[in-house]
């Protein structure tokens, strides 16, 4: 048998839920990735990242950070991401996707209950399939349900997992669903991944917006792709539960560490965040106050999700914006949302009037 998954491919394209890879157009205005702030694309980071490295003997981490792969770089992100957000111990990881999968194996284990939301992350949920102890899903943000679970499972070692701003609607986990797990003295995960560097007085999060000191129950997951321009991601932590990690997560134990080219670069973005708060803060509010004014779509950051609701409408509209406009916006299919919409982000390194443009020309070929 040559093609053994070939009823499977069928019907995804039966559907409209085939994918494809294609290579970036460089021609394109990216208004589809991750790239909150324009960091990916300045130039000046690059060569301080690369500035860093040259300092060092080596450029590569050469093995697991328990063999002999912790290097100074790691180190010294770390201790900059916990002084930003006041946190006692962190662990740089190699991807957001892994860190999730590490930390929800780890933590979770035999007669442990996992509380997380049902619009977590595909890779929290694919920790969760890993994980010893009992898993619960609960409702999107819904408060009520949550109390309800805490109160059930009182008694036992509860990990609830959350996201600060969730990746496909866009929309601010409720302060009260924080509140509730740290009243039941529950271990929570924040996933931070496109929160952090967007939203706070600071830039630096959820905890950040709501004026929320950490605790040492909170686990802050946040990745370096999105808002710092990097690849990776950290978890921030208390020092016990990072030392915990360090001795059961299996990410950090068996995989090679972090790359020291993009630890460096995301050190720097940081540092970039840090002495550019004011002006980056003012980018975001103008970029959403058009959203809200021409779309009526109020962002809690910069993802503005536009419900289609077809899998072939999405992918026509996307494609109308790249001819007539030059403009590359998501066009996001099942499972990864339950219906289909346009994934417009707001980068700040497009300007006010493009984004202007590129809104009201949605509201004329978007049918709500």
């Amino acid at each position: 048998m040559n093609f053994p998954y070939e009823s499977e491919l069928k019907a995804l394209k039966r559907s409209g839920r085939y994918r494809e890879r294609s290579i970036r157009n460089a021609g394109l205005i990216d208004a589809a990735s991750n790239d909150y702030l324009g960091l990916a694309e300045h130039k000046e980071l690059h060569m301080k990242a690369c500035e860093t490295l040259s300092h060092y003997s080596d450029h590569a981490p050469k093995a697991s950070m328990l063999v002999n792969g912790y290097h100074p770089i790691h180190a010294a992100f770390e201790e900059a991401l916990c002084k930003a957000n006041g946190f006692e111990a962190g662990i740089v990881m190699g991807s957001g996707f892994n860190a999730n999968i590490g930390l929800i194996e780890a933590l979770v284990r035999k007669g442990d209950v996992l509380l997380m939301d049902e619009e977590y992350h595909a890779s929290g949920i694919a920790g969760a399939r890993m994980c010893e102890g009992e898993v619960v899903f609960f409702p999107h943000n819904d408060t009520k349900v949550l109390q309800r679970e805490l109160e059930h499972f009182k008694g036992k070692r509860i990990v609830v997992a959350i996201e600060g701003i969730y990746s496909m609607g866009g929309d601010l986990v409720s302060r009260e669903i924080i509140e509730l797990a740290m009243a039941y003295e529950s271990v929570l995960i924040l996933d931070e991944a496109h929160s952090s560097g967007v939203i706070g007085e600071k830039l630096m999060g959820i905890l950040d917006y709501y004026g929320i000191e950490p605790t040492p129950l909170m686990i802050k997951m946040g990745t370096l792709g999105k808002a710092y321009g990097s690849f990776g991601a950290y978890v921030l932590s208390s020092e016990h539960i990072s030392h915990y990690l360090i001795n059961r997560a299996k990410n950090v134990i068996y995989a090679t560490a972090p790359s020291l080219y993009d630890t460096a670069l995301a050190h720097h973005a940081l540092e970039y965040i840090q002495t550019h708060t004011e002006a980056l803060r003012e980018a975001i509010r103008s970029r959403q106050k058009i959203v809200y004014d021409t779309l009526g779509i109020e962002c809690a950051g910069l993802i503005v999700p536009i419900e289609i609701g077809d899998n072939r409408e999405v992918m026509r509209l996307q494609e109308i914006l790249k001819n007539e406009m030059g403009v590359h916006v998501g066009a996001i299919r099942q499972p990864t949302v339950k219906k289909a919409i346009l994934r417009l982000i707001a980068r700040v390194e497009i300007s006010e009037a493009l984004l202007r443009n590129v809104c009201e020309r949605l509201m004329q070929i978007w049918v709500k």
